[in-house]
């Protein structure tokens, strides 16, 4: 796997994955940048949301499951010190779908957590992460 970022001025970048796709990033005012787009941080959150998300909806649809919608919200905690890594992340897992098994949605999030997710299994060398299930808005 490689990937490719160049530097756009002040605090911009653009990254290219190897797959082909274009991000790009930007910091805080504060710091130099423009908020023109996501910061790098923000981006290990969206790929930790979409990394679980991919398994949650693959073993589901493996079980065939009557998935209608995921959606995964993600609140984290830094550090106040430098490096400033993640110390605390929470998913929330918004699934909806008419006759959905409980008991199964719970276990596809659990086994992506802990065996399949491998931006989870990174990053709970330094945050603690936790999981929420709503289902069907409950």
């Amino acid at each position: 796997m490689k990937a490719h970022v160049a530097w756009r001025g002040h605090r911009s970048f653009e990254g290219a994955s190897g797959s082909g796709h274009a991000v790009a990033m930007d910091g805080d005012p504060a710091h130099g940048g423009r908020n023109l787009a996501a910061r790098p941080m923000e981006l290990i959150l969206l790929g930790l949301g979409g990394c679980t998300a991919y398994d949650v909806v693959g073993m589901l649809e493996t079980a065939r499951e009557p998935l209608q919608a995921l959606e995964v919200e993600i609140e984290a905690e830094r550090a106040a010190d430098i490096p400033q890594v993640f110390t605390r992340i929470h998913l929330r897992f918004l699934v909806t779908g008419k006759g959905l098994s409980r008991a199964k949605v719970q276990r596809s999030i659990d086994l992506s957590a802990q065996k399949y997710c491998s931006a989870s299994r990174m990053l709970e060398s330094t945050a603690a992460i936790t999981h929420e299930l709503v289902l069907n808005g409950e």
